[in-house]
């Protein structure tokens, strides 16, 4: 059993903060990866503001708040969360039909929701999503990084071109010269300064919507606290908090492989709800982790502190306050470059290596496969997952009904026939439902002795289908003996036999 302290151990992060704030190496490090992560939030949260229907500074808020509230109570350092597609595609519907005090309110309880699920243990619930979901869920979003930059890329005057291609040249020769200075933040300034030098006519950041002026204000929804009003937001409260939750979850988990460390999950479900509730009351629109801005921070910029994601806060408010007029001139072309490398490392390339394939069970492929489908199909990582697990548990099922096997034998035994078989594999619903069928009951000897040592009972089907057998062997007036059980198949099947009907 892990105790308190064990658990603190194993938690701990490594480098912690006071590390960071003592070695000036690290703390540059994150400081100029938050800064990187600000600038690819601008754009994105103003695109997200659009597809939940609302002004763009509701999503700029919500990320400014939503990662500096996260940075003090998150579980998982380093990670980044902000407004995403993923709840604004939620979402969406709330402020287009209801308005904004009933959007608001949809994002408090979201939030509520978040901390009573952490607290109920639902992060627990990620060691039943299987390896191939999570290559999935990975790949998925890898392409769905990518697809978000197409538009980006589609109709537009022809300098966006090079200009991409110099960025992306940018952050492949970079780190292979310095790793000081995160190669995305150089990419930035670098084009940019391009654009302006040479007076360069293409689309900038400015060009996506208008940014704030002012401090965000605290923000009350105004909404009749009845019954009639919470069956309106509830439904998509709970959408939201759980695609919140998923998402953050496997992008957790996504930083824990990637950084070979633990973070505690349970914290980090609950800090989500605090930084739902948070964004809600200064008018945000309520988000969750963001697996690009987050591959940027940890991979592309080597931050491991939550010094990174605090400082991704401030920045962007500074940037979008302060310096708003700097930040409109950025062109997109420098940032979908950033997004392009972030998609490229997201992606798995191993996982589709013909070598991969070839070792790879055939389900495990297709599991993957599918959750990739599902996701970039919907554009919904959280309906990609539940369908992925799904069908894994399907093929784990078809798998498990197949490794079953009864063999025959007579033999003498005081000078009469006994049949005996040995029955080998896990028994559960799935495969013995097909047990009953592989004994010889009319042509058995009078006594027939079953051995299930090599096998183990796992539910009541498999009793029911025990007790069926025997049924069938007394009405043919033969007797039946089982044994061989292990400790749990015997308690077990003791507890349950006789009791589930008359056998057949």
């Amino acid at each position: 059993m892990t105790t308190m302290t064990d658990d603190k151990t194993r938690y701990r992060p490594e480098p912690s903060v006071l590390t960071a704030l003592k070695s000036p190496r690290i703390l540059t490090r994150e400081v100029l990866a938050g800064l990187v992560v600000a600038l690819a939030l601008i754009p994105e949260a103003i695109s997200f503001s659009i597809i939940a229907g609302v002004d763009p500074k509701v999503g700029l808020f919500s990320s400014f708040i939503m990662a500096v509230t996260i940075a003090f109570v998150g579980g998982r350092p380093a990670m980044i969360t902000a407004a995403t597609g993923a709840i604004a595609l939620v979402i969406a519907p709330v402020a287009r039909e209801y308005g904004m005090d009933y959007f608001i309110a949809t994002v408090l309880l979201a939030g509520v929701l978040q901390i009573v699920l952490a607290v109920l243990g639902v992060a627990k619930l990620m060691r039943f999503i299987p390896r191939s979901v999570m290559v999935g869920f990975v790949n998925a979003l890898a392409i769905l990084i990518f697809m978000a930059q197409v538009p980006e890329l589609v109709g537009v005057p022809w300098m966006v071109y090079p200009l991409v291609a110099v960025g992306l040249a940018i952050m492949v020769l970079m780190p292979k010269i310095t790793k000081v200075i995160p190669a995305p933040l150089v990419s930035i300034v670098l084009v940019t300064a391009a654009v302006v030098v040479f007076a360069i006519n293409v689309p900038a950041v400015g060009d996506k919507g208008e940014l704030p002026r002012s401090l965000p204000e605290l923000f009350i929804p105004n909404v009749p606290l009845t019954w009639e009003t919470l069956t309106i937001i509830a439904p998509y409260a709970l959408a939201t908090a759980l695609v919140g939750l998923m998402e953050s979850l496997m992008t957790a988990k996504l930083v824990d492989d990637v950084t070979d460390t633990h973070s505690n999950k349970t914290r980090e479900g609950w800090g989500q709800g605090v930084a739902n509730i948070a964004s809600g009351f200064f008018g945000g629109m309520g988000g969750c982790a963001m697996i690009g801005q987050t591959m940027i921070n940890v991979k592309a910029s080597g931050a491991r502190t939550r010094i990174s994601t605090f400082l991704a806060g401030v920045f962007l408010l500074i940037l979008i306050v302060v310096l708003g007029d700097v930040v409109a001139i950025i062109p997109m072309a420098a940032l979908v470059a950033v997004m392009i490398m972030v998609s490229v490392g997201t992606f798995d390339w191993h996982s589709i290596k013909p070598s991969t394939l070839k070792r790879m069970p055939k389900s495990e492929t297709a599991v993957m496969v599918i959750t990739v489908a599902v996701v970039v199909a919907t554009h919904n990582l959280a309906i990609g997952v539940i369908v992925g697990v799904f069908v894994a548990a399907i093929m784990f099922v078809r798998r498990v009904a197949h490794l079953v096997d009864v063999t025959r034998e007579v033999t003498e035994r005081d000078g009469a026939q006994v049949a005996h078989y040995t029955v080998e594999g896990q028994l559960l619903f799935a495969s013995s439902n097909d047990l009953t069928t592989m004994f010889e009951y009319a042509t058995d000897p009078e006594r027939v002795v079953i051995d299930l040592s090599k096998s183990h009972v796992w539910d009541a089907s498999t009793v029911a289908a025990l007790d069926a057998i025997q049924t069938k062997y007394e009405h043919h007036g033969k007797t039946v003996e089982f044994f061989g059980m292990n400790d749990y198949t015997t308690a077990f099947h003791a507890r349950l036999t006789g009791g589930l009907g008359n056998g057949h």
